[in-house]
């Protein structure tokens, strides 16, 4: 990708912000960090001039900001023990840990899912995503827990994009939410797009992709309901806006919780990709697997079952 400048017009919104912040929000697709990099750089300039990243910024204000040239790094093979759910020639269903990102992403080219399942597999990976997502047809966030599919070969992936696509694949996830869920069975049918303030962020939009969450209730706690979820669609970040939609955020959801706190601690969203059923792509026969909850998930479980929060 060659250098190329980008040009933006501070809003109202945007009144009284620092530089690096809004274009952060702005921008969607690059870290702080980076970004403050290159204003330090003097890559970003605020009405024609090089500014600092905390410069204030004004309605009307122009910022022209630089991007490099990006070189593709090298995606290596790493030694990364995985937890095997399902396996065969054709696919590999693995427990995803907390904190792991499932492809590289600018900021994380090692560690990632996919580094370990080209170690894993040998390179008899799908092609089709690229380098960047070999095998990869589906993903979940980095601090979800759970089920993800890695297709080994062309075929395979095709196989379950198709059924991704159909909707057919049974994705049921578990989730602690804040407050009492009063009733036992909700579908939330919420459409969804970028939030057009944080490009990193999704939001319920009229004018976004159709998204369907169906909620059911496995515990009441008083201030918090242990639920489970079934995907309908999968759309980013669907289940977290969902339920953040209708005032039952993820506990630990630092980015759609809103300013709620807890005692408990919880390294991100207490939400796991616990059931994924599909059809095989070789054989047509089903396959359920079902991924243990992780110890951090348990334990919140288990004081909460002792009155604790």
């Amino acid at each position: 990708m060659s250098e190329y400048t980008n040009t933006f017009t501070v809003t109202e919104e945007y009144e009284g912000e620092r530089l690096d912040k809004v274009l952060h929000a702005l921008t969607g697709e690059q870290s702080r960090s980076y970004l403050k990099t290159l204003i330090k750089d003097g890559r970003a300039l605020l009405n024609g001039t090089p500014a600092k990243p905390s410069a204030r910024l004004s309605e009307g204000d122009r910022i022209d900001l630089t991007i490099p040239e990006q070189v593709m790094p090298q995606i290596l093979p790493e030694n990364i023990p995985l937890d095997i759910l399902y396996e065969d020639d054709d696919v590999l269903v693995v427990n995803k840990p907390r904190g792991m990102v499932v492809h590289p992403a600018p900021g994380h080219y090692t560690g990632t899912l996919v580094n370990a399942v080209m170690y894993h597999c040998r390179g008899s990976l799908s092609g089709i995503n690229g380098v960047l997502r070999p095998g990869i047809v589906h993903r979940i966030d980095r601090d979800t827990t759970g089920s993800v599919i890695v297709c080994k070969n062309d075929a395979a992936h095709q196989s379950i994009a198709a059924q991704l696509k159909e909707h057919s694949i049974l994705r049921r996830y578990f989730a602690i939410v804040y407050d009492n869920l009063s009733e036992d069975e909700i579908v939330i049918d919420k459409p969804l797009g970028r939030d057009p303030k944080e490009r990193k962020k999704m939001a319920v939009r009229p004018d976004g992709k159709r998204a369907v969450t169906h909620c059911s209730v496995l515990e009441r706690f008083g201030k918090y309901t242990y639920v489970t979820c079934r995907l309908e669609t999968g759309r980013t970040h669907q289940i977290r806006v969902h339920m953040a939609s209708i005032h039952h955020p993820l506990l630990g959801d630092e980015v759609y919780g809103g300013k709620r706190t807890s005692p408990f601690h919880t390294n991100g969203q207490c939400l796991h990709a616990g059931i994924l059923g599909f059809v095989h792509p070789r054989t047509g026969a089903y396959i359920e697997t079902e991924a243990p909850l992780p110890a951090d998930f348990k334990d919140i479980l288990e004081r909460l079952r002792a009155g604790a929060g």
